[in-house]
């Protein structure tokens, strides 16, 4: 009997490695990343490990033609059980003082991959009324914050966008699936790749593990919960925030995060 797949960029590492791990007893995968030798081990270890089918796409999703081969790839699929939309980065700094490509390139990742992604497996999908798509997005979309402009629209306007596919889905009473899993501090090469040291950021408490988030997310998914945010702290802190007026979340958000980049430029 064939087995269904999961695609899953930003799979070389992190938060995407440990949904391939988690999900490999069950599912064939498409590992997506840009990084095809990381891709490579992770895929042979989980063929070594579960006798899974695990295929390697390699692709950088900042880039559109490449989007494009991967989504006619998920529109073509006829086993597509599970789309999981990871590959995400951060910058540092003043929107302004980036550099334009790195706004750009996160805008690309972020938004317009998950945009066609989605569209092609939802596509896919509903006709079958089968599947789910998860899209990892951060307890940054519930907030503003100086130093991380784009990834806090981007990643806040990922929440609205699955709010808006499960409220479609819903309204057809699709058993299609939409998720938006929404991390805090996580160890994973995120914060490396940003030069940023963790203990700065954050206590120890804090801080969650990718299995710790990926668990919650598959809870998740066979409770069929749009909004998955691992860990009871990050639970209360977005609660919190979501209920603030405009007006003094901005006004706390710009007392903190002048402290930040102020700290950061002391360093």
């Amino acid at each position: 009997m064939e087995r269904t797949l999961a695609v899953i960029t930003g799979a070389s590492s992190g938060i995407g490695a440990t949904f391939a791990r988690k999900l490999a007893p069950d599912y064939d995968l498409l590992l997506v990343a840009r990084r095809g030798d990381r891709l490579q081990q992770l895929a042979a270890e989980l063929t070594a490990a579960c006798g899974t089918s695990a295929e390697i796409f390699p692709a950088d999703l900042s880039i559109p033609v490449e989007v494009s081969l991967l989504a006619d790839r998920l529109a073509a699929e006829p086993r597509l059980g599970l789309l999981v939309n990871n590959a995400g980065f951060g910058t540092r700094g003043r929107f302004w003082e980036a550099s334009l490509s790195s706004q750009e390139q996160m805008h690309q990742l972020h938004v317009m991959a998950t945009v066609r992604l989605t569209h092609a497996a939802l596509g896919n999908m509903v006709p079958r009324n089968s599947g789910g798509v998860i899209n990892v997005a951060s307890v940054a979309g519930f907030a503003r914050s100086q130093g991380s402009v784009s990834y806090c629209a981007t990643k806040s306007w990922m929440n609205i966008f699955s709010e808006g596919l499960y409220l479609e889905l819903r309204g057809m009473r699709s058993k299609v699936t939409v998720q938006t899993l929404c991390p805090g501090f996580t160890y994973s090469e995120f914060h490396d790749t940003m030069a940023i040291e963790r203990e700065k950021l954050a206590g120890q408490a804090w801080w969650l593990t990718a299995e710790q988030v990926v668990n919650a997310s598959l809870l998740g998914v066979k409770e069929g919960r749009l909004y998955v945010i691992p860990g009871w702290r990050y639970r209360l802190l977005t609660a919190f925030i979501s209920k603030l007026p405009s007006g003094l979340r901005l006004a706390m958000e710009q007392a903190r995060g002048s402290a930040r980049i102020e700290k950061g430029a002391q360093q």
